[in-house]
Parts: C-alpha cells; structure tokens; sequence
C-alpha cells in the first residue's frame, strides 16, 4: 500500500475493509487523488490537505485538470470540517 493511502486511512480512521466514500459524489472511493500533483510538489505526498478520496468517474472527470482544483480543495476542506477533523 503506497505512504500516501496509509496516510489517508489513518488520519480518517478507516481501515482496508471500510465503506470510504468518494468525496464528490459519495460513491465508493477506489483512489486517493492528489489535487496538487504529487511530481510538481512532493513536499505535498503525504499531506492530508492535498489527499482526497474519488471513486473512479470522479477521478477521471476531476483529477488532475486545473479548472477543478479549486472545487477539490473546497470538497477536501468541508469534509474534513464535517468528520470534526483539524489539519
């Protein structure tokens, strides 16, 4: 399992057997996108402010184009304040 996802997990409290929801739409999550791209700013791996969950067709719609970056942040950021999480 890469750092990345173990990141994920634990900061959430998830484990592998989980139900983890797609942060967009609520479908299962299969990945743990990068907003900011993990090549451009590797400081960022293993952040959490820049790990999110999306499930495939979010992912491929979504991920990685700029003119979403800022919706994905803004997603990242209400579900960390709705689970009751700090960063």
């Amino acid at each position: 399992m890469k750092s990345y996802t173990k990141e994920y997990l634990k900061y959430f409290g998830y484990g592998l057997e989980d139900f983890i929801p797609c942060e967009i739409c609520n479908s299962k999550a299969v990945d743990i996108h990068h907003i900011e791209a993990r090549s451009k700013h590797k400081n960022l791996l293993n952040d959490i402010e820049n790990l999110m969950a999306l499930c495939r067709p979010c992912h491929i719609r979504y991920g990685d184009k700029k003119q979403y970056k800022d919706m994905l942040r803004r997603e990242h950021k209400r579900v960390i304040e709705w689970r009751g999480l700090n960063i």
